[in-house]
């Protein structure tokens, strides 16, 4: 009994720095957006910015619930920002970056009424039973039907939004590998689709498995491969090159 009690000590010990790092990393990967987004006034990293901001609280949520212990406050807004609105508004970037500002306008509006109307569902919703405990909750045994079709609707979408654009841009950059940093950037974008397919499995093992463990590594490890991508995408270049490619974004 005392080995078994030592054991999930250490558990719970590591599903907290799991849970601290994934929040470290997404205010690192926030911040480095914002910057691009201040220097440039680029859309899509605009909506980047926000998305990450929105997964930086949702993960510093967790991180307080697994330290501390959850209550319905805390859950609320781990819920909402991390498993509602953030995948839409990360994927609002994608729709930028490769649609174009006029497509991203007319989506932004949806995504952001689909924000509003999912923190009104998710904020009034009846919590079922009692949270508690420093265990993470799952959604299907906390909320009803519509706070959790929103969920799959706003994560399912966003994700194979991010996914297939991800995938796209990488062909088509390795087409074209012989441009200065094509070759780079299809690597990055496939980081983020492997990235993106980590986060997505999260919540899914999460309520087949019930593992906390398994759920706060599928966020740390995610959104720390997708910033690499993200890292090496924004690789600077040199010289002729350099300027070649930011011509070619303008």
């Amino acid at each position: 009994m005392h080995l078994f009690t030592k054991s999930t000590g250490t558990i719970r010990a590591v599903v907290v720095a799991l849970a601290f790092c994934a929040t470290a990393v997404a205010t690192l990967f926030a911040q480095a957006t914002l910057v691009r987004y201040t220097r440039d006034r680029r859309p899509q990293d605009r909506a980047w910015t926000i998305a990450l901001t929105c997964f930086a609280l949702a993960t510093a949520a967790c991180a307080v619930g697994v330290s501390t212990g959850w209550d319905n406050g805390t859950f609320r807004v781990f819920y909402l920002l991390g498993a509602v609105v953030d995948v839409p508004w990360l994927a609002l970037g994608t729709v930028y970056l490769l649609a174009g500002a006029a497509m991203g306008r007319r989506c932004e509006w949806g995504v952001v009424l689909f924000s509003g109307f999912a923190a009104g569902v998710v904020v009034a919703a009846p919590i079922h039973g009692t949270i508690s405990g420093e265990a993470i909750p799952v959604g299907s045994e906390v909320f009803g039907v519509f706070p959790r079709v929103l969920a799959a609707v706003g994560s399912g979408v966003g994700a194979l939004v991010i996914f297939g654009g991800a995938i796209w841009s990488a062909w088509r950059l390795a087409r074209a590998r012989a441009v200065p940093g094509n070759a780079r950037r299809a690597i990055a974008n496939l980081l983020i689709a492997v990235g993106t397919i980590v986060l997505s499995s999260g919540g899914l093992l999460q309520g087949v498995a019930g593992k906390d463990e398994t759920f706060v590594l599928s966020l740390a490890v995610g959104i720390s491969v997708i910033y690499a991508g993200f890292l090496i995408a924004s690789t600077s270049l040199s010289g002729p090159d350099r300027l070649a490619l930011e011509t070619e974004h303008r």
